[in-house]
């Protein structure tokens, strides 16, 4: 096991929804943790600058301060830097001089990726190569790559593991593939061992980028009806951002982690009807509407996470029964 405490960990992109979980968990358990962020994709200055109509967005901009906040209150620095910026990027990682670099910057979005594939380009690949270029400095001995669960495309029979064959659909899959192999080509020629990531349908307090269940719950506070694309059956790996972020840190204190790919989902799929039953349990006026499934949406399901289990000690806590709950107990607390 490598100690945590004391241990330099830099989160590129850790103002994020997952990154600012990580850091607090991570400052908590004693790591010198710091969180290099623009603040400009799905966070704080989007929501402020923005000229579209987002639907909450006082409420998303009142989340967004309380993210940073509690990075403040906690003594987690941070860095408001573009990671694009490959100069100043390196700049800011040859001062801090982590030991450990986590890459969260991307468009973490697959329907604005498709929409927008410059600027999903720009935010996801071009900050991944500039980080990584700081694997050649002598100080780095760690680097953490976040993919996706949707570099696999179709589930086979609703199942997959890590040696399963990709086959991305549309432009945020093909980018999360294109990212794994940029870092296994950088693992092969400066010789840093690097994790590879694979999350999948994440929830959890203060996430604005309009997942399904988030979307589920605020139409329901707002007596709205509730939308599924498809019939419900669709199932997803729905995965608490608590079970995601000790899967990291697991990544981080075990050294059979390196050079390795995972899983990191709760590993035991739900279907959106599902979601919803639990949603009308806590809403039983809500109305249900159903609509034609999007073409590029994958057939999903489950990924295993045994691997993550026998290699790290991976021990996911919240299936969705009990995460979904908690999260809409949550949202009607602070909504």
């Amino acid at each position: 096991m490598i100690p945590l405490e004391g241990r330099k960990i830099v989160l590129v992109g850790g103002a994020g929804f997952i990154g600012h979980h990580l850091a607090l968990t991570l400052k908590e358990r004693g790591a010198d943790v710091h969180v290099l962020d623009s603040l400009q994709i799905n966070n704080l200055e989007a929501f402020q600058k923005s000229e579209e109509d987002i639907p909450n967005r006082d409420q998303y901009i009142r989340i967004l301060k309380e993210r940073l906040d509690l990075l403040e209150k906690a003594g987690v620095p941070l860095h408001v830097q573009d990671a694009r910026d490959y100069h100043e990027l390196s700049k800011k990682l040859g001062e801090i001089r982590p030991q450990v670099i986590v890459q969260l910057a991307a468009v973490s979005h697959a329907g604005k990726s498709n929409k927008d594939p410059f600027s999903t380009f720009d935010h996801s690949l071009r900050t991944l190569e500039n980080a990584l270029d700081n694997t050649r400095a002598d100080y780095l001995e760690h680097f953490i790559y976040f993919s996706s669960s949707m570099v696999y495309g179709h589930f086979p029979a609703g199942f997959v593991d890590e040696e399963t064959i990709c086959h991305p659909l549309g432009i945020y899959g093909a980018l999360k593939y294109a990212g794994e192999k940029i870092v296994d080509a950088y693992e092969q020629v400066f010789k840093v061992p690097v994790t590879t990531i694979r999350p999948s349908a994440l929830y959890g307090e203060r996430c604005v980028s309009r997942r399904v269940g988030q979307i589920f719950i605020e139409n329901a506070m707002e007596k709205l009806d509730v939308t599924i694309s498809g019939d419900g059956s669709d199932s997803l790996d729905f995965t608490y951002v608590g079970d995601l972020v000790q899967g990291v840190i697991k990544c981080i204190e075990n050294e059979n982690a390196r050079g390795e790919i995972f899983n990191l989902t709760y590993g035991a799929s739900r279907t959106i009807a599902q979601m919803a039953d639990i949603l009308k349990e806590y809403f039983p006026e809500v109305t249900i509407n159903y609509v034609p499934k999007d073409a590029l949406t994958p057939d999903r399901g489950t990924l295993s996470v045994e691997k993550a289990k026998r290699l790290i000690g991976y021990d996911p806590q919240w299936p969705l029964e009990k995460g979904f709950p908690k999260y809409i107990e949550w949202y009607k607390s602070t909504w």
